[in-house]
Order: C-alpha cells, then structure tokens, then sequence
C-alpha cells in the first residue's frame, strides 16, 4: 500500500496571521473598493485559504463620504428592506444616504453582498473599520496602505 507524500494543508487557529490594511477611498468607485475589500476581509490573498474558516484580515477605509459611483447609480440605485409586514417596504439611494449621514452603509451593503451568507458572515464584516473622514483610530496597528 502506498502512501501518497502531499497532504492538503488544513490550517489551524495558530496558524492564521491576521494583518491590518489601509484603503484610501477617496475619488474610487464603490465597486472596485468593495471587491478589494472583501478579499481582503476573506482571506483569498492568503495560500492557505479554505472557505470554511475566517482567514481573513482587518481592514481600515477612510475617507468614504469621496466614494463615487459610475452612470446613474447615485440616484437611481436603491436599498432595499422588508420587515415582512404588508406596507413595510423600505428603499433607499446612495444619495439620500450621503444627505442623512449614513455614508458607510453604502460600503457595508457593497461588501456584504460579496461574503458568503453563512454563520461566518458576521465575525468576516466585524474586521471592517470605517472612517468617513481622512484619519482613523488604529495608528497602533501600523496598517499597509493599499492602493486600489
């Protein structure tokens, strides 16, 4: 009987190296900040990903209030809840989130539509730090920027 020499490599807890990033988003589109992001967020840039595990590392986006979107999505795109209630419809454009202050959201949903909806969702979108302004509060971090 022979045994083959390479195993699969399934990483453990200690194994797992988590490093802070940077991203400025100040004049990119939302699409192509939101992708960077989730991979990062994911741990796809890593050799030992496996989608059954958080691999993933923290991300800082500054400067979100200078998102842009392409064509018309500013306005014409909408957000869309439902609290299951006839009449309960809710929606919302980017515009009318940047009026009301709630400019992370427009980030928050890009990215979340781009993670598994699964039970590691959640601890994924915890690694997200958010700053509409240029500064942060994770100096002591020492995140690499990334230019996307």
């Amino acid at each position: 009987m022979t045994t083959s020499a390479n195993k699969t490599f399934r990483p453990k807890k200690a194994d797992i190296t988590r490093n802070w990033y940077h991203i400025d988003a100040a004049g990119k589109v939302v699409g192509k900040v939101a992708v960077m992001v989730a991979d990062l967020l994911r741990g796809k840039n890593k050799p030992y990903f496996v989608s059954n595990m958080d691999c993933g590392d923290f991300v800082i986006v500054t400067n979100l209030d200078q998102l842009i979107f392409t064509g018309k999505k500013e306005t014409s795109k909408q957000y869309i809840s439902h609290s299951g209630y006839k009449g309960h419809l809710k929606a919302i454009s980017p515009a009318e989130l940047r009026v009301t202050g709630r400019t992370e959201n427009i980030l928050i949903e890009a990215v979340k539509g781009m993670i598994p909806r699964n039970k590691l969702r959640d601890p994924i979108l915890e690694k997200l730090k958010l700053f509409t302004g240029p500064t942060h509060t994770h100096e002591a971090q020492k995140p690499v920027t990334i230019e996307v």
